[in-house]
């Protein structure tokens, strides 16, 4: 129904709880190299359980060949630096979120090529830098099942 993209993740823990949650929530998931671990990490295994044959997970060889995938498709690219709340949008089924590596979030350079509309936040405190990535996923991934009425889901 929705796609999750992880562009250059650095941390297996975080990527194996996204392909768990992937799983659960009927997400595919595309992982842009460079990763920051091999896909047979034992903490990567380890945090996806056995959900990896649940979870359709696609690599791509960098930022281009990614996007060639999704012509079609709305993309969302989330950063702290975005205005718009992801509260403020009407997702749709297969609409695509873009999340960056958790020590820098999403370079300027691919940021910069989404339209305002497209760049979403999550509100935070003031004071606070960013969130986990595996919990940003899934507050995100969440609210857009949620909109479309968790269909399919039990």
């Amino acid at each position: 129904m929705f796609n999750v993209i992880l562009f250059e993740p650095e941390i297996p823990p975080n990527t194996g709880n996204i392909i768990r949650l992937c799983a659960n929530c009927g997400a595919n998931l595309h992982l842009v190299q460079p990763l920051g671990f091999k896909l047979d990490d034992n903490k990567l295994k380890r945090a996806g359980l056995d959900y990896h044959e649940f979870t359709a997970i696609h690599v791509h060889q960098n930022w281009e060949t990614t996007l060639a995938a999704f012509q079609e498709e709305r993309l969302f690219a989330f950063s702290t630096r975005a205005k718009l709340n992801y509260t403020d949008v009407l997702f749709k089924p297969n609409d695509t979120f873009v999340f960056g590596p958790e020590s820098r979030g999403l370079p300027l350079s691919i940021l910069d090529s989404f339209e305002t509309g497209s760049k979403l936040r999550l509100p935070m405190l003031p004071h606070s830098r960013s969130l986990n990535l595996s919990n940003t996923v899934a507050i995100v991934l969440y609210e857009a099942w949620r909109q479309q009425g968790f269909l399919g889901g039990a």
